[in-house]
């Protein structure tokens, strides 16, 4: 599957992309109270770009111009951008 492919909501199969910019993790509280770290950045094929989001142990993970695979995944829509992730039920890993 290729970035520009991508919807809104969960998808199946994987999306590969090179992490093109990735910012320092930080830490955030949700409205529910819980602490979470995350680390915003762009995934990038051939087909185009879409903002990323790497949670908590991805956060540190990774950094920029690692090449990642993300299987199924998560896409919201954050801003009135497109926002990948690995979501709750998906994976990530570095190809």
């Amino acid at each position: 599957m290729k970035i520009a492919d991508l919807k809104k909501g969960p998808f199946e199969g994987s999306v590969e992309g090179e992490i093109s910019e990735l910012e320092e993790p930080k830490n955030i509280k949700t409205k529910f109270g819980k602490e979470l770290i995350v680390a915003n950045g762009t995934l990038k094929d051939d087909s185009g770009e879409i903002k990323l989001a790497l949670w908590n142990e991805d956060a540190t993970k990774y950094k920029q111009g690692d090449q990642v695979r993300i299987t199924n995944g998560w896409v919201s829509d954050f801003q009135d951008e497109l926002k990948i992730s690995s979501g709750r039920n998906g994976t990530i890993e570095k190809i």
